[in-house]
């Protein structure tokens, strides 16, 4: 019996040891709402998105904070490079994340949560919208897999819109984590995309990169197929940093 319960206490300490001094973690590259925060930390995310045929380049900064261990608060707001002109500041979209469920193992994690909020126009041409949705996460040793769904209800004469991403990250070295210590990391990432518009129709996309994840900070770059568009090519290079 003393080695049963002396075997539970140090696999029970890891576990917490393990919580305290947890990495930045891996996470989809179209979607910031699965990614855990500690309470009283934040994370800022950069990311560049450059369309091919179009010639279009977009600069999205997102910011998410942790309001406690189960509650998140994100934040997000796109800038036009180019081509120039009128509109070229996108909307600001707030969401607050609180994890309904979520049960932890030794060797992973799975975990529900809640997304509430709004979109907030940026001119005054352009009308808001509510949001609500969900995001599911599940993580067994070197597989990550994520869910997310959001629903956007247009007001005024703003139209209804809504997106999904499911995403699936493969840690591809160190093939085994040591004992002690936090290495480097290298992800896989392959996503299924899509993005719908009341006034235009779904646009379905595939996503696949890698990510280069250290303790602070989170080098990520990809490429997104468009399966029904002909804007085919879109390309990802954005960076993270866990404060």
């Amino acid at each position: 019996m003393k080695t049963v319960t002396s075997k539970a206490l140090v696999i029970a300490v890891i576990a917490n040891l393990s919580g305290i001094f947890m990495p930045a973690h891996s996470m989809g590259l179209r979607s910031l709402v699965a990614l855990p925060v500690e309470s009283g930390r934040a994370v800022v995310r950069l990311s560049y998105e450059h369309i091919e045929n179009i010639d279009s380049n977009t600069l999205s900064t997102n910011i998410a904070y942790g309001l406690s261990a189960k509650q998140t608060f994100l934040v997000g707001l796109p800038y036009r490079l180019s081509p120039s002109g009128a509109d070229q500041l996108g909307d600001f979209s707030a969401l607050y994340r609180r994890t309904a469920w979520q049960q932890d193992r030794y060797n992973g994690t799975s975990r529900l949560g809640l997304l509430g909020g709004a979109i907030v126009p940026t001119q005054n041409d352009r009308d808001g919208a509510i949001q609500a949705g969900f995001v599911l996460t599940h993580v067994n040793n070197r597989h990550e897999f994520d869910v997310d769904a959001l629903y956007q209800n247009g007001l005024g004469t703003r139209p209804d819109s809504g997106r999904y991403d499911l995403s699936w990250q493969y840690r591809l070295l160190p093939s085994i984590r040591p004992d002690w210590g936090i290495p480097p990391e290298l992800n896989s990432v392959l996503e299924l995309n899509a993005r719908w518009n009341e006034a235009s129709g779904t646009l379905r996309q595939a996503t696949a990169g890698l990510q280069w994840v250290t303790r602070k900070w989170v080098l990520e770059a990809g490429i997104v197929r468009n399966l029904n568009a002909t804007e085919n090519w879109h390309y990802l290079l954005s960076t993270r940093f866990h404060l």
